[in-house]
């Protein structure tokens, strides 16, 4: 018979840490634990940071200029020249054939929506601006929904409100030795008590030296399931929560096979921030 190959090695000719004690005893439960590589070290949990905090300004002059009449080419416009002014790379330009340098998602558009001249904000729209920068090779990755000329209908507004509770309730959750399920269950929860649907088709996940890391970051689940969190894991919360169902799918009408729709084309919303996880909680690197 052979033997499960355990996920979790103590450092050679070291004893183990009370961490490695507490990994290895969840391991033995059958829990599934991370590898030691998706624990970031400090020096590249700062260069996270110093990424994030890049992602942060870049989001902050979105927020300045953003206004009623604007296209979404120019929310692109103003993140690459940001990006080029504090020596930070666009992680999402030419991502995976992805033409553009963020994510610009308007209304029933749930991520991944591609700027385009074409698309001029509307008094009223909601949109999602998602900017991942990579800043001397280190990735951070957030988002932000802007309510278009300051006012929509309660019922956008509403759902742009318990979208942000969402990720803030799901931060809260996602404690040291908790599980990502619990971070699911936490904001589905609220969702579906709000009458919404969360999207289940996409999620969070690992993020900092590249793009895509383990673990995948569900945001809907049990608790108790999913990999075990621990100090030094850097992971992104993204709940997209519609206002009608979970359901999705892809825009035939996008060349690129990108921008996802909700499948009853009613509004969605999403918040995130990629996060570090301590001894205490996790705290946001993307303020």
């Amino acid at each position: 018979m052979q033997l499960k190959k355990k996920r979790w090695h103590c450092l050679p000719g070291q004893e183990p840490t009370e961490m490695d004690l507490k990994i290895m005893a969840f391991e033995k439960q059958g829990k599934l634990v991370p590898t030691r590589d998706m624990i970031k070290t400090p020096e590249q949990i700062e260069g996270i940071r110093k990424s994030g905090v890049v992602n942060t300004g870049c989001l902050d002059a979105v927020a300045e200029a953003i206004h009623v009449g604007m296209n979404t080419q120019e929310i692109d416009d103003i993140c690459m020249q940001y990006c080029k002014d504090h020596n930070a790379i666009p992680a999402c330009l030419n991502y995976e054939g992805y033409p553009k340098s963020v994510c610009t998602s308007i209304n029933e558009v749930v991520c991944h929506g591609i700027p385009k001249e074409e698309d001029i904000l509307q008094e009223g729209d909601i949109i999602n601006v998602d900017m991942t920068t990579i800043v001397d090779g280190y990735f951070a990755d957030a988002s932000r929904m802007f309510i278009v000329g300051g006012k929509t209908t309660p019922e956008k507004e509403r759902l742009v409100r318990v979208a942000k509770e969402c990720l803030e309730i799901g931060a809260e959750a996602a404690k040291p030795y908790s599980f990502v399920g619990d971070i699911g269950h936490a904001i589905q929860k609220h969702a579906e008590k709000n009458g919404y649907g969360v999207v289940r088709d996409l999620c969070g996940h690992g993020v900092g030296i590249e793009f895509h890391e383990q673990p995948d970051v569900l945001h809907y689940g049990h608790k108790g399931t999913g990999m075990l969190l621990v100090p030094g894991m850097v992971f992104t919360i993204e709940p997209m929560i519609n206002m009608g169902t979970w359901k999705v799918f892809i825009d035939a009408d996008d060349p690129y096979g990108w921008e996802v729709i909700t499948g009853d084309e009613k509004p969605s919303a999403q918040w995130e921030h990629t996060f570090v996880m301590t001894e205490h909680g996790v705290e946001i690197l993307t303020h």
